[in-house]
């Protein structure tokens, strides 16, 4: 084992504030990787089987390292520090949460700062920061877990003051915040497709050491501001109601001042004739200033968007090799599969993006864009076309069965019109590419992204219809059906996933995809098939289709990657250069997580660790594991 190499830590839930997802290590390599075993296991205790309804824990924690301890936290929002080389747990904090109503329970990791004014071992002279699903940012001292007392109220701000009415699990925080200088810069997540009047996608900033908020970004269209008041139940509203909201991962550039916020969709997914300009930010990338929260650009990956086809994934930062040399960049997945390279100083696009003509038939009173962007390099990283010949199935029978149904739905596209008669969602609203983002690799001008095929068939349900069948269900004593009411609107709405009476996806495999694009010229460099069928019924057979996958990849110096995220329960390691699987190592639970990697000091051994608890809506296998990996000795 070489213990010559670099020592490495991973301070930011994308290794930097930039996303990149890269580490310098080498210990583990090519020649050697296929020796990984697991090292040690830890048990957060914090695991919720899924019920009927689809709720459950999902574990989508990446933890951080720093000087020798992970930091990480669990579906339930406790705060766990561990040490890092033996897993031995060093103390944990229980947010004790509300979860009433909560859909997903989530929490993608915490962020740590270091006072560089206060003294070395002083209370909260480093602090961990954990938003909460009930709406709150706490700060923890990194060495104890006890809160810091001289943050917000007693190491608390309640993030839900000046939003407004909030229904039970409707407004939360799944992501970790960006912390950038002296501020913490956090986002929140609005439950989808409750009600045109949602809670507003603000995005605010605090003081690290005090907590008293700097500035706020509503995401209004410029020139309109919102009139601060009271709504119907008496509770204050200083941000308006029903705007894009950014629930994923912020990146930060210190040298330029620049946050890059990737949007969701404004309220609700499916129809938007309400919107009245309210769509201004939706399903973009926006930069704004750190120091006033100003939008310096920003740039739409789709105009209107009522298909939930919002930007999931943390920007990541890099320099584009141009002419007349480097040029600072952020690269940009979504959910439709396209990859957009702009130039982080202006949003300018590094290759041309195309103005294309859609359909614009839509629902009634529905007022469609006539085109959408599409960028011409990097080309799409999912197919989306779908036809009756496209149709799969593991037999003759089941294939027939989802020949019918493409038959009987609309499909023109990615941008098919939403309808009562319902469509089909190709790419769906799970993606293409997802919270999982991309890791760079800026020394071999690679960036590496995991990439979903399923498709959804979704339908509008117009309001007297809604009313009645939930009426009827109440006064029968029955389970009503799990649409999405969509309030405000003239429709409810219900989707799933395209898949045949087996269960199995109706379009073609590779259901999962990682890709490896050249940043240089925006090529697909390789593109191969990720996980198997191994754990996914009714076959457990371990078929090598590719399968949809939530999570993300990480890259090393020594030309690996390391990825889970697909169904099957497996962490895996590829080439970089080929994209030829060279190890995998079983998990106990889904590995519907991305991974971090570190070495704490010259004679230590790296370690490659992943959490493992699978992930409700997808079904994979639930747990409560964060399982590390290092080579034997």
């Amino acid at each position: 084992m070489d213990r010559a190499g670099p020592v490495a830590d991973w301070p930011h839930y994308g290794a930097n504030t930039g996303g990149t997802r890269f580490s310098p290590l080498t210990q583990i390599n090519r020649e050697n990787v296929d020796s990984l075993a697991i090292a040690w296991t830890y048990h957060t205790g914090d695991v919720l089987p899924t019920d009927a309804s689809g709720l459950g824990t999902s574990f989508q924690n990446t933890p951080i390292l720093v000087e020798g301890t992970l930091y990480l936290c669990s579906p339930r929002n406790k705060a766990i520090a561990l040490n890092a080389q033996t897993g031995e747990e060093r103390w944990v904090f229980d947010a004790v949460v509300d979860t009433t109503g909560v859909v997903l329970q989530i929490c993608r990791g915490v962020s740590y700062w270091r006072d560089p004014n206060a003294s070395p071992g002083s209370e909260c002279a480093e602090r961990i920061f954990m938003g909460t699903l009930d709406a709150r940012m706490i700060a923890l001292d990194a060495k104890t877990g006890v809160p810091c007392r001289g943050f917000g109220r007693g190491g608390t701000i309640d993030l839900s003051e000046g939003i407004g009415h909030r229904y039970p699990g409707e407004y939360g925080v799944t992501s970790p915040p960006l912390v950038l200088g002296d501020l913490l810069v956090t986002g929140a997540m609005v439950l989808d497709n409750i009600r045109v009047d949602a809670p507003g996608g603000v995005v605010r900033a605090y003081d690290l050491r005090t907590g008293a908020q700097r500035w706020s970004w509503d995401p209004l269209p410029p020139g309109r501001k919102y009139v601060e008041g009271n709504d119907e139940s008496g509770e204050a509203v200083r941000y308006q109601r029903g705007t894009t909201n950014a629930w994923s991962i912020l990146s930060g550039d210190a040298e330029r001042g620049l946050v890059f916020v990737p949007t969701g969709n404004t309220a609700p997914d499916f129809f938007g004739a309400q919107r009245d300009g309210l769509d201004y930010y939706s399903s973009s990338i926006v930069a704004l200033s750190l120091e006033s929260g100003v939008p310096v650009w920003n740039f739409q990956t789709v105009h209107h968007d009522v298909w939930d086809y919002d930007v999931p994934a943390q920007p990541a930062l890099f320099d584009f090799p141009g002419p007349q040399g480097p040029v600072p960049a952020v690269a940009q997945t979504t959910k439709l599969g396209h990859v957009y390279l702009l130039d982080r100083q202006n949003g300018r696009p590094l290759f041309p993006v195309e103005e294309r003509p859609v359909p614009v038939d839509g629902a009634e009173g529905e007022i469609l864009s006539p085109t959408q962007p599409f960028p011409t390099r990097p080309p799409p990283i999912h197919p989306a076309k779908l036809s009756v010949d496209d149709a799969w199935g593991i037999t003759p029978l089941d294939r027939w069965d989802c020949q019918r149904k493409i038959e009987s739905l609309r499909y023109d596209g990615p941008f098919t019109p939403p309808s009562e008669s319902g469509w089909i969602g190709y790419p769906s609203y799970f993606g293409g590419s997802n919270w999982g983002s991309m890791a760079i690799d800026a020394s071999r001008g690679l960036l590496i992204t995991n990439t979903s095929r399923m498709a959804s068939v979704l339908r509008l349900i117009p309001r007297a219809k809604f009313i009645a069948r939930m009426t009827a269900a109440q006064e029968r004593g029955e389970t009503p059906p799990q649409w999405e009411p969509q309030e405000g609107t003239p429709y409810a709405m219900t989707r799933d996933f395209l898949v045949s009476f087996l269960g199995l996806p109706c379009s073609p495999p590779p259901w999962g995809t990682l890709v490896a694009i050249d940043l240089a010229t925006g090529e697909i460099r390789w593109e191969v098939p990720l996980g198997t069928t191994e754990d996914i019924a009714p076959f457990p057979i371990g078929l090598p289709l590719g399968v949809p996958s939530q999570g993300g990849p990480i890259v090393t110096a020594s030309g690996l990657i390391f990825i889970a995220a697909a169904m099957d329960d497996y962490l895996r390691a590829f080439d970089i250069e080929s994209g030829v699987e060279l190890w995998r190592g079983r998990l106990p639970a889904g590995g519907q997580a991305t991974p971090l990697t570190y070495r704490t000091h010259p004679e230590g051994k790296q370690f490659v660790v992943i959490a493992a608890g699978g992930h409700a809506l997808m079904g994979t296998t639930p747990g409560d594991s964060v399982v590390a990996f290092s080579l034997e000795d």
